[in-house]
């Protein structure tokens, strides 16, 4: 019976990435029981160190890895700020449609570091975050990342509605954040167009 058990949790582990899923619900947990942030311009951090698991063959975190804190640190943003709950309630998805991320000294092993995550504003069809991991050793900025987070099935302004009960006049966009916009604008259209051409050569 054991011999069974160990080879469903090996395989298992070898088919899926349970560790995600795990860290998932302990996000959602903590942010459960932590005050609820009123503010959505706020900025929040979560605390991380990183371990052997996050190594490169250089002994750094793995460029990965920052993406896949990123999306921890965000999913307890939108819990604690009330977003997540209400785009269930509303029937909306949240999903990333853009993301860019610079690397400006590397994370070594059991370093610890924040991640500072806060929203910029939104349009009418996503909202536009900005998240710093921080060093604890000297507070020097390791990585910043902008992402785009795609609503669908509802739009930013409604989910504020939704959660805030009031409207909330959006912040003037940074101007590396609208450089950043226009370039995403301008490789949706370039792909665009190259789709079309190949429509048409076929």
């Amino acid at each position: 019976m054991m011999l069974l058990v160990l080879s469903a949790l090996l395989l298992l582990f070898c088919n899926l990435d349970v560790w995600y899923f795990l860290r998932g619900a302990l996000v959602f947990v903590e942010a459960w029981f932590l005050p609820r942030i009123e503010d959505i311009l706020a900025e929040q951090s979560i605390d991380g160190m990183v371990l052997p698991h996050d190594l490169d063959y250089l002994g750094h975190m793995n460029n990965s890895r920052y993406l896949r804190e990123c999306d921890f640190a965000r999913f307890n943003h939108y819990m604690r700020n009330g977003v997540f709950m209400a785009s269930r309630k509303l029937g909306a998805k949240m999903v990333v449609g853009a993301s860019t991320i610079r690397y400006r000294r590397s994370l070594a092993f059991r370093e610890a570091f924040q991640i500072r995550t806060k929203v910029l504003g939104w349009d009418d069809k996503a909202f536009y975050l900005e998240q710093r991991f921080v060093s604890k050793r000297d507070g020097f900025v390791s990585a910043v990342m902008l992402c785009r987070q795609n609503v669908v099935g509802s739009s930013p302004e409604s989910i504020m509605e939704f959660t805030y009960k009031k409207q909330i006049e959006c912040p003037q966009f940074p101007e590396e954040l609208k450089h950043w916009i226009s370039f995403i604008s301008a490789s949706s259209q370039a792909l665009r167009a190259e789709s079309g051409l190949e429509d048409k050569n076929k």
